[in-house]
């Protein structure tokens, strides 16, 4: 039986969210002779909103093109991009732990935005459609002590802003305002409401 979606996406937590609001999905990976990492550069002046929606939309494309490359069975594809600002400071996945430190010191005792871009298409026209989450955390502050801890934790790494909200960072959120599953990096509502003009059912 063919996938009902493809979820090109390698975080598991956004393979856990679909699996929670039922919906079935197989896995569509980039290939060693792809370049992921490229399609998430942040362009000069680029707002984090607009970077998010870009790179969600530029990984769809990429997807659909691995469809067609691998001969797959058609269905309709969903990515998904997450990215932690402050004011208009993208900060991405961490590349060590001094640029992990670097991050928490800036979410520390101050609120942030979570913001995560979801795009669902059928491959060869057979239509597209996008949404944006933005939601609001705030962090209490924190001490030097307690960001080397969660550093050496490794914890912060693969994940933007350098921490994951269903992680031990949890006992830092003094509260959020927005979606809870899509600061994990998939906002469940405004994916349901997308895959719904694909025809799933909720």
């Amino acid at each position: 039986m063919s996938a009902s979606l493809y979820l090109a996406s390698q975080s598991p937590r956004r393979s856990q969210l679909l699996s929670q609001i039922g919906v079935r999905h197989e896995l569509l990976l980039p290939g060693a002779d792809e370049d992921a990492e490229a399609l998430e550069a942040v362009q000069a002046g680029e707002l984090p909103e607009a970077y998010c929606a870009r790179v969600t939309a530029a990984k769809l494309d990429a997807a659909a093109a691995r469809l067609g490359a691998r001969g797959l069975p058609p269905a309709p594809i969903l990515c998904a991009d997450t990215t932690v600002a402050v004011d208009d400071l993208i900060l991405g996945k961490p590349e060590d732990d001094a640029d992990a430190r670097r991050m928490l010191a800036l979410l520390s005792g101050r609120s942030h935005r979570v913001i995560t871009a979801v795009a669902v298409a059928v491959a060869g026209g057979g239509g597209r459609a996008a949404a944006l989450s933005v939601s609001q955390v705030e962090f209490a502050p924190l001490s030097g002590a307690q960001i080397d801890r969660y550093v050496a934790s490794r914890e912060p790494f693969g994940k933007a802003g350098a921490y994951a909200i269903q992680s031990q960072a949890a006992a830092w959120i003094v509260k959020i305002a927005g979606s809870y599953s899509g600061i994990m990096g998939l906002p469940l509502f405004e994916t349901a409401t997308l895959l719904e003009q694909f025809g799933f059912e909720f």
